[in-house]
């Protein structure tokens, strides 16, 4: 990393700009799986900047099971993300969008439970309406990430719960530019994995039809969380 700058972008925090410019060393194999970084001074030194804005970034690389910390002896790379990580999204938002993953499925898999419990046969039709529509945007080719939004946020109307709809529509951004990043990559990935993304959505709303709370709150976060391994890991085709 010797003789490396952060371009700065002043609206970004510098701590997520800084996670942004070690993973696209990750991602080019700059940094190899197992390789150890550079030390705080170093990055401090490449980087022009402070060891607080260092220790964040880590943090936050270790957090996302990229980086792991080997007490004493410094940060070694875990593992690689697909190309596509940081070709469908820009670098600084990548920390902000793996945030997201973490708060849907705190969430997403209450709203599950609760449109299984309560939903009825209008609920039903909405989410099995966006399901189709994303269901064929993923045999397409399409990067149908508004019709996956709309299933989620269907699902949160079936809930019953308007506070539910009202925290996924004031993420929109976030969530839709996630989904984005999950589906572009799942259409560049082989026909099983977009198979297995479309499985998920069906099982879930399988699970919602059949009024089964308990497996659609844990098929919701087994899909939140595999979309979540989807973008971080290279090796999985899932």
């Amino acid at each position: 990393m010797t003789g490396l700058q952060l371009n700065i972008q002043k609206r970004e925090k510098l701590a997520d700009q800084l996670y942004g410019q070690i993973l696209e060393q990750i991602v080019s194999g700059n940094l190899a799986e197992g390789a150890k970084l550079p030390s705080e001074n170093e990055i401090c030194t490449s980087f022009g900047v402070s060891r607080p804005v260092v220790r964040e970034a880590l943090r936050k690389l270790q957090t996302d099971g990229l980086v792991y910390a080997r007490q004493g002896v410094g940060s070694f790379v875990k593992k690689r993300p697909p190309q596509g990580l940081i070709e469908f999204a820009q670098s600084a938002d990548v920390a902000g969008l793996l945030r997201c993953f973490e708060a849907r499925i705190a969430i997403e898999g209450t709203t599950a439970r609760l449109a299984a419990e309560r939903a009825g046969t209008r609920h039903h039709r909405e989410i099995e309406q966006a399901l189709k529509t994303l269901s064929r945007g993923l045999s397409s080719g399409v990067i149908a990430n508004e019709a996956d939004f709309d299933f989620h946020v269907a699902i949160a109307r079936a809930s019953g719960n308007d506070i539910f709809v009202s925290m996924l529509n004031s993420l929109h951004g976030v969530i839709a530019g996630s989904m984005n990043v999950a589906l572009s990559i799942t259409r560049t990935g082989s026909k099983d994995r977009i198979r297995k993304v479309a499985e998920e959505h069906q099982q879930i709303y399988d699970a919602i039809l059949s009024r089964d709370g308990v497996s659609a709150e844990i098929l919701m976060r087994y899909h939140l969380m595999q979309a979540r391994q989807r973008v971080t890991d290279h090796a999985r085709d899932m």
